[in-house]
């Protein structure tokens, strides 16, 4: 399988430009240049930097140049530390992956589909000349599977426009379901060699999202170690999730989680890319706070292993915040390893 040289080490900026109140104060301090050399430290080779619409779109789609000189800094940086960069619109007019940004009406809405691609010509008009060292990420995490064949043709209306001012730039996709791996044998046949086929991975989500707030079937107060047997994930993901477990329960459900947990759940990723000739990449992966560092130490140890096994590109979610960070001090004593 072909590997997405230049973005096989990563992390994400979340909460910077996008999952933010969108005020000057939080574009000038939440993220300095000293992070992204923090960053470059850390012996990775690039960032994935989260985007919403309203970082340069007013409501009535007026253009907001101190938005785009945000992400122009951003491109800088990453020059300047030798660090290569995903550019992701996590949110767009009229769509977003959370419910509670209340943004609707994308899927149906041929207006709204037109401001995107306007918004994605913006962005390659600007941006597309560091193709060397930059790529795009048209949408991040459709939700439900009812808009795969909409979305197949919007992502590729898109990408014909952006490659009218960026003709090589490699270009990211994720299918439906928050990009799901099962989703990626429906996204459509890559429009050229320069597509990148995108999924998210933050199984088992039992463990990773432990105690989650924001999932209303999850007592806040669950804990549980990484290490344990399949029937426990399962006792576990029943009592807790409202989520199929398919892959947990094919297992023994005597012995503890392995490495054949991830071989199996990346099986299906695999033989899409390979089949179509492309580079995975998957754009979030993480453990929340509230896991036991050295347990989330031996997640990512165990993931990141199948990763590179395979090829595998990919950006930890996320540097700082946002329930998932990697720089806050309970890592300290595990960040050196991972």
């Amino acid at each position: 399988m072909k590997h997405f040289t230049g973005y096989m080490h990563g992390v994400n900026l979340g909460g910077w430009l996008s999952q933010c109140d969108h005020t000057k104060e939080r574009y000038e301090n939440f993220i300095v240049e000293k992070d992204i050399e923090t960053i470059k430290s850390w012996g990775l080779d690039h960032i994935r930097v989260p985007v919403d619409y309203d970082l340069v779109e007013e409501k009535d789609g007026t253009y907001k140049e101190d938005g785009f000189g945000y992400i122009q800094r951003a491109i800088d940086w990453c020059g300047k530390y030798g660090l290569n960069m995903v550019l992701d619109l996590h949110r767009t007019f009229g769509y977003s992956f959370d419910e509670g940004h209340n943004e609707v009406g994308f899927f149906d809405n041929e207006s709204y589909q037109e401001r995107f691609y306007k918004l994605w010509e913006q962005f390659a008009e600007r941006f597309g000349k560091y193709s060397d060292r930059l790529c795009f990420e048209l949408l991040n995490e459709v939700t439900s599977k009812d808009y795969s064949d909409r979305w197949n043709r919007i992502l590729t209306e898109c990408i014909r426009r952006v490659r009218v001012f960026a003709p090589d730039i490699k270009i990211l996709v994720g299918g439906y379901y928050n990009n799901s791996i099962m989703a990626l044998k429906d996204l459509c046949e890559p429009y050229d060699e320069n597509i990148i086929y995108n999924f998210h991975c933050y199984e088992p989500l039992i463990f990773t999202h432990q105690g989650a707030y924001w999932i209303k079937t999850m007592d806040r107060s669950f804990r549980m170690p990484f290490e344990v047997t399949y029937g426990e994930y399962l006792d576990n993901m029943k009592a807790q999730l409202e989520v199929p477990a398919e892959e947990i329960s094919t297992f023994d459900p005597s012995e503890k989680i392995g490495i054949d947990y991830f071989e199996l759940y990346f099986k299906e990723a695999i033989r899409v890319a390979e089949e179509r000739d492309v580079c995975l990449y998957c754009g979030e992966y993480g453990v929340i706070e509230l896991a036991d560092p050295s347990d989330a130490y031996k997640w990512y140890d165990l993931i990141s292993t199948c990763f590179d096994k395979y090829g595998i590109g990919r950006a930890a979610w996320t540097y700082k915040e946002m329930d998932f960070g990697l720089n806050v001090p309970e890592m300290d004593a595990v960040r050196k390893r991972l």
